[in-house]
């Protein structure tokens, strides 16, 4: 969207006069810098994120087999929720935000705060219902049964109870990094860590008076988590510090800033459903063998779905540069950007993965011990992990395209994926195979999902050829340019 289109939009923004100097840096600074620059605290706060999941799992894994496995056949469903909220339409929200400081639309950025609050109220109630109605009927048909499906419910009744929380914090975040601020995020994120890593296991297990809840205990920390997080966020937000100035007084809520967040944010979140459609049957697939199977695949897993966050950190201010690029007009410095950041993403989660296939005990011993959880693990490991580069490539592409609101390849590239997967796992049980053969499927579909992206970019599919990198080297000279 071209600067004078990113203006169209009905209400007439005032004009903003000097750029502010966050903004500026955006669309002038050096690329590469600038991007490493704001995804290092970023990269903190999601890794931060990402340690809630893992400190639950740890602390619950000690309550034994049945209830890791209870958590595995939850745990698609709230990183579903985490990743729409977050990723889908908490990047439409930044990529709105972005283009319309980087239009100068300094009203619109303002009023697109109360629009995103509205969305997250209605995605909340809506993940709420289905999950509470519904969970238990779905977690049958991912292969619960017995104690580890009345772990699983447990667990999904408090957690889907609260949803409203997850949906307030990740979006009034997603607000804050839209103008280029990743620190305050960063900030909120990391100290609610350290306040969860006392409160789980004492929520869990009890301690003197209080009572130990066990699974629920798991749930209800990490809902207070959100709970604090989401007060600190519109502290901020309504502070003198912020750039933007929200209001939830006098502000007309209008269909075309509405549509600049869902038409980015629901696109995303179809991409999304696809990913943890994907991590979910491959769950119901290792149900053919087991609950020590599903404890085993959703353990190691867990590792897949920590590069998500990663990727996130470099994501998001991706989001937020190639937005503003876009709303000021830069396609070129835009593609750049993307290019810049898909670089480090494969470099970065491939490493992880070549780490993980060659070492997968010392990630699956830190949640248990059981022999065969431990086996159906590291086969997970070794097969999938050399495949993590092209999923991080593929998923910090998803977040460049938010930026250029272009997202119809990395959701052909997701939809691949799952079919890949998906189709893969099931001939591999009907003719007769192992679990490492569904596995096998699902590294084939990372790579699809990281090629069919990547290509389609380079070949133009946001604005045609502009400034598209024909080799690698060519690549590589553009990196060091920026």
């Amino acid at each position: 969207m071209s600067a004078a289109g990113a203006g169209s939009l009905a209400g007439a923004g005032r004009p903003a006069g000097a750029i502010d100097p966050r903004t500026r840096l955006l669309i002038e600074g050096p690329i590469v810098p600038t991007l490493l620059r704001l995804a290092a605290p970023n990269v903190l706060v999601m890794v931060a994120q990402a340690s809630v999941g893992l400190i639950e799992t740890y602390f619950v894994g000690k309550l034994g087999v049945d209830a890791l496995a209870g958590m595995a056949l939850v745990f698609p469903i709230v990183m579903l929720m985490q990743m729409t909220s977050a990723g889908a339409m908490g990047g439409g929200i930044a990529s709105a935000i972005a283009r319309a400081l980087g239009a100068r639309r300094r009203d619109d950025a303002d009023a697109l705060v109360l629009h995103a609050i509205v969305i997250a109220l209605g995605f909340a109630l809506l993940f709420s219902l289905v999950m509470l109605l519904g969970g238990r009927w779905l977690f049958v048909q991912m292969g619960g049964a017995g104690a580890s499906l009345e772990a699983a419910v447990t667990y999904s009744h408090w957690v889907f109870a609260g949803a409203v929380l997850v949906w307030l914090f990740n979006s009034l975040a997603a607000v804050i990094r839209g103008t280029g601020n990743m620190a305050v995020p960063a900030n909120v994120t990391v100290a609610g860590v350290v306040l969860l890593v006392p409160l789980s296991p004492l929520l869990i297990f009890g301690w003197g008076p209080i009572p130990g809840l066990g699974i629920a205990g798991g749930a209800l920390a990490l809902l207070i988590y959100y709970f604090v997080g989401t007060l600190v966020l519109w502290g901020y937000l309504v502070s003198r510090r912020s750039l933007l100035k929200p209001s939830l007084k006098g502000v007309r809520l209008r269909w075309p800033l509405f549509r600049d967040i869902l038409r980015i944010g629901l696109l995303g979140a179809v991409s999304t459903l696809a990913t943890n459609l994907a991590i979910g049957i491959a769950t119901a697939l290792a149900g053919h063998f087991g609950p020590e199977a599903v404890a085993g695949y959703g353990t190691a897993a867990r590792l897949e779905y920590l590069l998500v966050p990663l990727v996130f950190g470099l994501g998001a201010p991706l989001v937020a540069m190639v937005g503003t690029c876009i709303g000021a007009g830069l396609r070129e410095r835009a593609l750049r950007a993307a290019w810049a950041g898909a670089f480090v993403a494969f470099v970065l989660s491939g490493s992880i993965g070549l780490l993980a296939a060659l070492f997968p005990m010392s990630w699956l011993r830190l949640f248990g011990s059981d022999p065969a959880m431990l086996e159906a693990g590291a086969h997970y490991l070794r097969v999938v992990g050399p495949f993590y580069g092209f999923f991080g490539l593929g998923l910090v592409l998803y977040f460049a395209s938010q930026g250029a609101g272009r997202m119809l390849w990395p959701i052909l590239g997701n939809i691949a994926r799952l079919v890949v997967a998906g189709l893969g796992g099931w001939l591999a049980l009907r003719w007769g195979g192992q679990l490492v053969h569904v596995f096998a499927a699902q590294g084939v579909a990372l790579l699809v999902y990281g090629v069919v992206v990547a290509s389609a970019i380079a070949g133009g599919a946001w604005f045609g050829r502009v400034g598209r990198p024909r080799t690698m080297a060519g690549l590589l000279r553009r990196l060091e340019g920026a």
